[in-house]
């Protein structure tokens, strides 16, 4: 048995199996709904469901609370459809419909930025290149059948040259995977991958300034961005705020004054939270999102793109669009829940 599921207002429909989760039913058919964790965790796939019988697997409430599903609003990672469905999702779309592949890939580099965050550059097979947008991900297929999530840091020309992608990955300790990358992983370890995932990518059919938001190894995706966008001769104005603990958190400041220095639509504000008197810090302090809200007190004229800790996610959301008149289908985030945060369900 199997359940029609249309998507207002873009028109597009897909079925989905009895006891399939809507969205793997989406991606399968090459439905672009958005989403992040694919897990219940960060409720990026969030939309509302019009008409139609939904049932919920395990998931957090801060990704659906008890009220928005009373009000007709569902989680597509984890919800399974009963009846025929309607939802309703301004997001989707026709470009994030790149095959999903798996692959096997070789570790050619690996250099730490900080103590905790290791560049990852793999290797792709010569003849199998991965066909992504600037923002997605790649999930290592460990051995025991877990996954792992990491953002691909190179925007998709850089495949024309050299088939490969490049990862920046914090150290999570007595984190199975991040254990393994910081004290084991050598060069021409194969690792296999799949991909591309996720639906945070650069809105390219918008002329509205673009502000971007990372908190951590968030800045990872937005690279990415910033890589397309220049590629792209694409000069919407554009400014990235990157928001980090201590200075040294912002790992690739040389790389972005580069790239501000040759776009002159793009600005960089670097945020501290917890400078200490030996780092000589002068520049911006407090919570990354509330030097946005400092400098934009309006944003109802732009589109947000927002990566990196699931409560600087979740911050920017909230505040933005009450505090600052941002459109919510004008918000775009990628939050990075860890395993930890993912075990949170109900």
């Amino acid at each position: 048995m199997s359940f029609n599921v249309n998507v207002l207002p873009s028109g597009r429909s897909f079925s989905a199996n009895e006891g399939e989760p809507l969205l793997a039913a989406a991606i399968r058919q090459g439905i672009g709904l958005p989403y992040g964790c694919k897990d219940g965790a960060c409720g990026s796939c969030k939309c509302k469901m019009l008409e139609g019988q939904v049932t919920h697997g395990a998931h957090q409430l801060k990704a659906l609370s008890a009220e928005e599903e009373a009000a007709g609003f569902i989680l597509t990672c984890c919800g399974v459809a009963h009846s025929d469905v309607v939802l309703e999702s301004r997001q989707v779309t026709d470009e994030s419909a790149f095959p999903i592949r798996k692959m096997p890939v070789r570790v050619t580099s690996l250099v730490r930025a900080t103590p905790d965050v290791m560049v990852v550059r793999l290797q792709l097979p010569a003849s199998d290149t991965m066909k992504y947008h600037a923002g997605q991900y790649v999930e290592f297929l460990l051995r025991d059948g877990d996954r792992r999530s990491y953002s691909m840091a190179n925007a998709p020309y850089t495949q024309l040259e050299t088939p490969g992608i490049e990862l920046h990955i914090r150290h999570m300790p007595g984190g199975k995977f991040t254990d393994h990358v910081f004290a084991a992983m050598k060069e021409k370890e194969i690792q296999r991958v799949e991909g591309p995932y996720g639906s945070f990518f650069l809105r390219e059919d918008s002329a509205k300034p673009i502000v971007m938001v990372a908190s951590g190894t968030g800045f990872a995706p937005l690279k990415a961005i910033i890589e397309h966008m220049q590629f792209k001769h694409i000069v919407r104005p554009a400014v990235l705020y990157w928001g980090g603990r201590r200075p040294i958190d912002l790992y690739m400041t040389d790389w972005i004054e580069a790239r501000v220095a040759e776009m002159p639509n793009l600005r960089y504000v670097p945020v501290v939270s917890d400078a200490l008197p030996e780092d000589g810090w002068r520049g911006r302090t407090g919570f990354v999102h509330q030097a946005v809200l400092e400098d934009f007190s309006d944003l109802s004229g732009h589109q947000v793109y927002t990566c990196g800790a699931p409560i600087v996610v979740e911050s920017a959301q909230r505040d933005f669009t009450e505090l600052a008149g941002l459109p919510t289908e004008e918000f775009f985030a990628d939050a990075f829940t860890t395993e930890a945060d993912k075990a949170l369900k109900t």
